[in-house]
């Protein structure tokens, strides 16, 4: 098994594990915390975390951006260049850090009057505030160091140690609470194992790079060398940005044309589709540094061959998901919740063919990024103008099927036809026709097997929504149908999927 291989599969099952872990303590200790500590106390950390979050959008593409710059050095074993580039990253994280930390600080003088109603002391506040701003700072000043560790498909070792110090942490909280229900020990925790996990953390990258020194004041005279980090983290930014303003002005737009209760109901399916979507992300995300170090070498020959392998991972992947959300979630929310959480039809169909074009984009998002092809800024522009103009229009008179209308449009024109060709032509340098050829085999496929899929689901004396136990007995049949017969295709006409099944028998050898 190839060093790069083993790395990204040992990546991705480190992921998945902490996934689980997490998921299940999180599900397990929000009902302790809730009991114990008060909603209010819990409604406050989430708050927090959203002012945070916002705060910490002047971060969005550095770390991309450097990562980025790393993978030849690291590909060359290059540490001369290799200490320059962090000490650069570290410089600019600093810069970041301070703007974020006086951003807080400004903040935090408001809050009297944005917790004004709140039934909490206004200590808790910003002993928490700043508690949670302090942990996040450390990120800057302290733990950037770990882009390296990822970028050098290592950041297994970040996941390892990190989530672990996250579990003991979670489950320390949860005896904490249930011994003492004290806020501000729950908060103090919170703090001190964000300290424990910085340690831990640099100790071990001063364990395997034993080498690297790096000054940040140098790293500002250092930046003059590296123009071209100011100029990609721009780009970067930009595409980010645009990222973040469309996954977070759904809600917003279905509260202004439609209702608040709509916003908790599309909130249920985006809820169920994001976890399952997640799962699949998380492992291929381990690919990317991977992908880099490909990039790196320079064998253009190589690198198309596993953009076609992996181009049919995530074209298998968007076609499970979307066969079985189409076919399972409505069952599934009647179960859960009651038939009157369902939404529309129309609205699921609409919902997976965004989901369709989003999740099988993956292999163009990851070389593009490889490729450092962020230079199409007015792409992110067109699209978020796009987006937003018809999500107006359409959401005026559709409500939440025009809103989907609106993601549609602006991706398939934006993200289906010119981020591949951006690729294909200033990357992968290959003709264009190669790829819509290729394409057209996946969605051919896909609708085949959907097609066998809803036959076999339609056959089927079963009433899934009747019972978990009919609805797992359904899931499992209809599912299995659709996966045979999409592996099926995949493997008798799609590009790449030989190559990717012979690797993954050599891999097991």
């Amino acid at each position: 098994m190839s060093g790069r291989v083993h790395k990204s599969i040992l990546n991705a099952e480190v992921n998945l594990l902490f996934y689980f872990l997490s998921l299940f303590l999180a599900f397990f200790s929000r009902k302790i915390f809730l009991d114990n500590l008060g909603a209010e106390f819990i409604g406050l950390t989430s708050t927090l975390s959203n002012i945070l979050g916002y705060l910490n959008l002047a971060e969005l593409g550095i770390g991309s951006c450097i990562s980025f710059f790393l993978f030849k050095p690291l590909q060359e074993n290059n540490r001369n260049t290799i200490q320059e580039i962090m000490s650069v990253y570290g410089y600019i994280y600093r810069c970041i850090g301070l703007l974020i930390l006086g951003g807080g600080i400004i903040i935090s003088l408001f809050f009297p009057l944005i917790f004004n109603d709140a039934d909490i002391s206004m200590s808790i506040v910003y002993f928490a505030f700043f508690s949670f701003l302090g942990s996040s700072l450390i990120s800057y000043f302290i733990n950037y160091r770990q882009t390296l560790l990822a970028a050098d498909q290592k950041n297994y070792l970040v996941l390892a140690y990190s989530r672990s110090a996250d579990l003991v942490r979670v489950t320390l909280q949860i005896i904490l609470a249930l011994t003492y229900k004290d806020l501000y020990l729950w908060v103090a925790v919170e703090f001190i194992f964000s300290i424990i996990g910085c340690l831990i953390l640099n100790w071990k990258i001063d364990k395997e790079y034993p080498w690297l020194h790096t000054d940040k004041r140098a790293g500002r005279h250092l930046l003059k060398n590296y123009p071209a980090i100011k100029t990609k983290t721009r780009q970067i930014f930009i595409h980010k940005i645009k990222d973040f303003i469309l996954r977070e002005s759904d809600s917003l737009f279905i509260f202004a044309f439609v209702s608040l209760k709509m916003v908790a109901y599309y909130g249920n399916y985006i809820l169920i589709t994001s976890k399952i979507a997640t799962v699949f992300s998380m492992t291929l995300s381990s690919i990317s540094a991977g992908i880099g170090n490909l990039v790196a070498e320079g064998n253009k020959q190589n690198s198309l061959k596993v953009f076609w392998e992996l181009t049919t991972i995530h074209h298998f992947i968007a076609g499970f998901i979307c066969f079985s959300i189409y076919y399972l979630i409505e069952p599934f929310i009647t179960l859960w919740l009651g038939c009157e959480y369902i939404l529309d039809h129309n609205i699921l169909i609409l919902l997976l063919l965004y989901l369709y074009m989003s999740n099988s984009r993956g292999s163009v998002d990851m070389f593009n990024f490889s490729y450092g092809l962020y230079g199409d800024v007015w792409a992110a522009w067109v699209e978020l103008v796009l987006n937003v103009a018809i999500t107006i229009v359409a959401g005026y008179y559709y409500g939440i099927a025009g809103i989907l209308m609106g993601k549609i449009i602006s991706v398939f024109f934006i993200i289906v036809l010119w981020k591949p060709y951006y690729l294909f032509s200033a990357g992968l340098k290959h003709p264009v026709s190669h790829y819509l050829q290729g394409t057209i085999r996946y969605y051919l496929i896909f609708a085949t097997a959907f097609i066998c899929g809803s036959l076999a689901a339609n056959l089927l004396p079963i009433n899934p929504a009747s019972s978990y136990l009919q609805w797992i007995v359904y899931a499992v049949i209809i599912v299995s149908v659709f996966t045979l017969i999409e592996c099926s295709g995949l493997y008798l006409f799609a590009h790449g999927a030989k190559d990717l099944s012979s690797r993954l028998r050599k891999n097991k050898q």
